[in-house]
């Protein structure tokens, strides 16, 4: 097993979930199998009981682990399944060990950070490397392990000390470190400064890891001067220094680290030269350039109370432009807080409450996604109500979903007092109910958690044809709370079709209001399934529904891709089509500005 590790330095929020999954891209594209581990220095278990705000969104896996978004950018960008244990925390590692020492396996003797700590982070790391993610029997040839934080935390030194232990364990050949440092320019001076990169490889060198690469973060690439310059400093050859500057998306992460030649840096370090192939880039390439190139814009509004900050929502972003990708679309997300749209906003802050609303009202699709507890739930049941009244797609996740019902019962069914327990536990019309078998004195693990088999009742709905026509998917789910099954007959006596259950028939999984061009609601999350050539079925959905071609997608005789090479949907195949691109179009409330993922706010 060979080992790649990449660490961070001089501050946080450098990239380096993304530098990690290019890496892994750019070996596998080197015919290489490559697996991933996120390292987290924090105390808790897992990211389940995190708030959006401190960590970004909870990123979920097949077995119902609850891990760090980086592990989202591993699987859309690598295309493989993690379990998991391929996110270490320093809870995981510490109750690892407290469960050994409260068996005896440690014979009496002192339980240290070193040993005992170091060794259990090394184990964990050989054992979870040769777990396959990629559907084949047998291990990876390379493990990519990211360290999150940053050189000189310490909450990070057992884990640093580990990895100096890991290095001389393995052996050179099998271990190649690269660092991921910032080449700031400041504005009064104009010049790329090195500084800040040498004392955070110092403190490396520090701490017993050298090396073998320093991948620079800059706005622009670096100078011949400050590459030499780094290279005397730093110890690190002059043609092992690349440079990772500002794209206009991160799919061209991966092709600047091919062109800067990192592939033969990295081989060269694990001694596998001749043994791989020059790297076959040319569909990600492709697709990179046509992200770039895309003019015709759909704006989609999500609707959330967590919309200052991007990060809360990452799957779901990236799910809409995968999307929107493979319709040729240039995706504009309008964020809205539910909050503002409110009647109280109105009097509290009017304007806002006003520019709100006309967010709302522009944009050509409406998704709600995800969330826990009460604020803002008012303003995401208006948005709702918005969309159903006039046919705008909408796309409800999982809470999304729950407040399309309780929307439909208070409005449709008038049921006024509808609500969810989540709520209001004392309400007479519950609509949405606590899962009889969640934790109410738990709050970590205790959701319906991971993949779990959705049944489609009827053939001819939207979601069954977009999944094509398949009899089952399998999606994954995080909730407590799930629509009332009592109250599942009135609700299809007036209008509303739950086209998706469970094995038991009980709970419901997918609704469609049939009457509506596209009015979808799901208990899963189809978003941490979808990939950058394998868009999901539903966000497929939405994105056309919102272009005005849905109905081509779902009559297409056949299920070709929109991209130059073959594409299918990530739960069966896609049928899209190729749409021409249109001008560039003037959006009445302003320009919209790229973020470097590919999408517009």
């Amino acid at each position: 097993m060979k080992y790649v590790v990449v660490t961070g330095g001089v501050v946080s929020g450098l990239g380096k979930g993304v530098t990690a999954s290019s890496i892994g891209v750019l070996l596998k594209a080197c015919c290489m199998r490559v697996t991933t581990i996120k390292i987290d220095p924090y105390l808790n278990t897992d990211a389940g009981t995190m708030s959006p705000f401190e960590h970004g969104e909870v990123f979920v896996l097949d077995d119902g682990g609850e891990v760090d978004l980086d592990l989202g950018n591993y699987e859309r960008f690598l295309d493989i399944k993690l379990t998991r244990d391929n996110n270490i925390t320093t809870g995981k590692i510490y109750q690892f060990v407290f469960d050994k020492e409260r068996k005896g396996d440690y014979l009496g003797k002192t339980v240290q950070v070193v040993p005992h700590i170091t060794d259990a982070i090394q184990e964990w790391i050989e054992r979870v490397a040769q777990i396959p993610t990629d559907g084949k029997e047998g291990p990876a040839d390379v493990c990519v392990i990211e360290l999150g934080g940053t050189i000189g935390d310490i909450e990070s030194m057992p884990f640093i000390e580990a990895l100096s232990q890991f290095s001389y364990r393995v052996g050179p050949g099998n271990f190649c470190l690269v660092h991921v440092s910032l080449v700031p320019v400041l504005n009064v001076v104009g010049e790329q400064k090195t500084k800040p990169t040498q004392h955070s490889v110092r403190g490396l060198r520090g701490l017993g890891l050298s090396p073998n690469i320093l991948a620079c973060r800059s706005a622009l690439p670096l100078d011949e001067n400050v590459k030499e310059k780094l290279s005397q400093f730093c110890h690190v050859q002059k043609s092992n220094i690349v440079t990772l500057y500002d794209v206009p998306n991160i799919w061209h992460i991966p092709l600047l680290l091919r062109d800067q030649k990192a592939h033969i840096a990295i081989l060269r370090a694990l001694n596998l030269q001749g043994v791989t192939r020059e790297p076959m880039l040319e569909e990600w390439t492709s697709m990179a350039k046509t992200c770039d190139t895309l003019r015709d814009p759909v704006r989609i509004a999500i609707v959330g109370k967590y919309t200052g900050l991007s990060d809360a929502y990452l799957s779901v972003v990236k799910a809409l432009l995968h999307a929107s990708v493979a319709c040729r679309k240039k995706l504009v997300i309008d964020w809205v807080s539910s909050m503002d749209l409110e009647d109280s906003a109105a009097e509290e802050a009017p304007y806002v409450h006003k520019a709100a609303w006309n967010l709302l009202k522009g944009a050509a699709g409406v998704l709600i996604p995800g969330g826990f507890g009460d604020r803002g739930i008012q303003g995401k049941i208006l948005a709702a109500k918005y969309a159903r009244e006039n046919n705008i797609p909408f796309l409800g996740i999982c809470l999304g979903m729950q407040v399309a019902v309780i929307e439909f019962a208070r409005n449709v069914m008038n049921l006024q007092d509808a609500n969810s327990m989540e709520f209001d536990s004392n309400t007479k019309n519950p609509c949405v109910i606590f899962m009889p078998e969640g934790s109410k004195t738990h709050m970590g693990g205790t959701m319906r958690l991971g993949s779990r088999r959705t049944y489609f009742q009827l053939k001819d709905s939207k979601s069954a044809k977009l999944y094509g026509n398949m009899k089952y998917v399998d999606e994954r789910h995080r909730h407590r709370y799930e629509v009332n099954p009592d109250l599942v007959m009135k609700l299809e006596r007036s209008g509303l079709a739950f086209v998706g259950k469970d094995e038991s028939g009980r709970r419901m999984e997918i609704l469609e209001l049939p009457s509506h061009p596209y009015y979808v609601g799901v208990q899963f999350h189809p978003e941490f399934k979808s990939r950058p050539r394998k868009p999901s079925a539903l966000f497929l959905g939405l994105i056309a529904a919102s272009c005005g071609q849905l109905d081509v997608l779902l009559k297409a005789p056949g299920r070709d891709n929109l991209l130059p090479t073959k594409m299918v949907t990530s739960n069966g195949p896609s049928v899209a089509k190729v749409y021409t691109n249109g001008h560039t179009k003037h959006l009445s409330n302003g320009p919209y500005y790229a973020n470097g993922n590919g999408v517009h706010a």
